[in-house]
């Protein structure tokens, strides 16, 4: 004769099943790793710090001795005019390294082991742009501080303006490197990552309003200029570190930087999830 144990349901003696950590947690051991990979390089430390100074005393250098005064805004010096467009240009091409960190994590391993934990590959992304967007933030300080003590950079705008300029900057960088990052992942080569971020970003930059109004454009040139997205952002930067008017600059730029990280992302994790 056997005798039929009933099962019991409501035990409560079972351990739960671990899920692993919180979207945060991730993020945050994620960036905390890139960041720690940086700063125990010597090499990516001198080159993160030569970088911002070469940007900073090229530009000015060479184009302020091409610039035409009555072009300016009223009491607007040229290095004035000039500095917003040097820190965009700076931030643009550091957003190009996330991606291209993002190709050498896939292709060295790190990637593949990280993919055995249960992490989700957007907080592997969302570390990469946060450490990124973290040493453009110090680079981009480092900037203001040489351009004020050694330039004599000291715009309308005052500190406030220097600030919600530098914001908006990072907001710029922070949308790019989302693009770039979406191509390194579709791409995984570092050879094709390098030579499309050149042939993107010397038109961005160069066919905008950053170095030069406008006006003094050719008049081919002027209608490339003004559909330019980055026209956008240079002038709503430039507006606030000046302290214009340009609360209807700062819309639109915003706008545009939300679009492209917001459609970036979507293609980067799709991009990620592929089989390595």
């Amino acid at each position: 004769m056997t005798t039929t144990l009933p099962l019991n349901t409501g035990s409560t003696n079972l351990a739960p099943r671990w899920n692993g950590s919180s979207a945060v947690t991730q993020i945050v051991v994620l960036t905390a790793r890139s960041l720690r990979s940086f700063i125990t390089d010597p090499g990516l430390v001198l080159v993160g710090l030569i970088q911002p100074v070469m940007t900073l005393f090229v530009f000015t250098q060479i184009f302020t001795n091409f610039a035409l005064a009555a072009d300016l805004p009223a009491g607007t010096e040229y290095l004035d005019f000039l500095m917003p467009a040097v820190l965009v240009n700076h931030v643009v091409q550091t957003s190009s390294q996330t991606g291209i960190g993002l190709v050498e994590d896939l292709r060295n391993g790190i990637v593949a082991r990280l993919r055995s934990l249960p992490i989700m590959p957007s907080s592997l992304l969302l570390a990469r742009s946060t450490s990124d967007l973290v040493r453009s933030a110090l680079q981009v300080l480092l900037i203001l501080v040489l351009a004020v003590t050694v330039l004599g950079y000291s715009p309308q705008g005052g500190i406030a303006g220097m600030v919600l300029s530098s914001l908006l900057t990072l907001g710029v960088g922070s949308a790019l490197s989302w693009a770039f990052l979406a191509m390194g992942a579709c791409l995984r080569r570092t050879e094709p990552m390098q030579n499309i971020s050149i042939l993107v970003m010397v038109p961005l930059m160069f066919i905008s309003s950053a170095f030069v109004p406008i006006a003094e454009l050719p008049d081919w040139l002027e209608f490339i200029a003004r559909i330019n997205p980055l026209t956008y952002a240079v002038d709503a930067s430039r507006a606030v570190a000046l302290g214009l008017d340009g609360t209807h600059l700062v819309g639109p730029s915003l706008l545009v930087s939300a679009l492209v990280a917001l459609v970036s992302a979507v293609v980067a994790v799709r991009g990620f999830r592929r089989p390595l």
